[in-house]
């Protein structure tokens, strides 16, 4: 896990964990402020115990949610040969986001995802009934899914547009992660141990280059 400044290209922090654990992004969170790191804004892809963290170690600060993010978990979902039109349309919507670069483009947005949302309101209801338990389930779950991601990232979606050094994605460390990855798997045959140590010196290294020549 990496804490990258986005502005001067720098990791701040990193940890290696199996997953994305709320009490390890406190602890790391609080490590930042202890050290005088100020934090204007965070783009994150919006994992629950990411979020309870930032708003424990920095409450009020700005969270913008990754629209990249957004976008490939309701291509993901949905898939690309969705077959009712409740599914293809909701689709498109989502294949728009990256594309919002004013607020007037993000309120035609948000109108077009709340007319999908009035228009189709009957079918995203539909349930399956167990006859015998009387217990039921929603028919179109993957639809409600991203449906729902939507309706808990709104919030957070466009404070880009609002401040312009704000990244609407995480891109840029996506890029750095692709970079580490070409490199580790030149040596695949390393122990874990060491691959560890690799990363260390990887981030140190990088680090050291960027400061250098900034």
């Amino acid at each position: 896990m990496l804490y990258y400044d986005h502005d001067i290209k720098y990791v701040q922090m990193y940890r290696f964990s199996d997953r994305e654990r709320y009490e390890e992004i406190r602890e790391d969170l609080q490590h930042l402020k202890a050290i005088g790191v100020q934090i204007a804004s965070i783009t994150c892809d919006g994992h629950r115990a990411l979020l309870k963290a930032i708003n424990k170690g920095y409450p009020g600060v700005t969270v913008q949610r990754c629209l990249v993010h957004i976008q490939r978990m309701s291509r993901g979902w949905l898939s690309s040969r969705a077959k009712s039109d409740c599914a293809r349309e909701l689709l498109a919507i989502c294949q728009q986001v990256c594309d919002i670069k004013s607020i007037e483009q993000s309120y035609y947005w948000m109108a077009a995802l709340v007319h999908w949302d009035d228009c189709h309101r009957s079918f995203i209801s539909e349930k399956v009934i167990n006859p015998l338990t009387g217990r039921y389930w929603y028919r179109h779950k993957m639809i409600r899914r991203v449906r729902y991601l939507l309706i808990r990232a709104l919030p957070n979606m466009f404070h880009y547009l609002n401040d312009s050094a704000i990244p609407n994605s995480t891109n840029a460390l996506e890029g750095y992660f692709s970079h580490l990855k070409n490199h580790l798997n030149i040596h695949r045959g390393l122990t874990m141990n060491h691959r560890r140590n690799f990363i260390r010196w990887y981030l140190h290294f990088n680090n050291n280059s960027h400061q250098r020549f900034s």
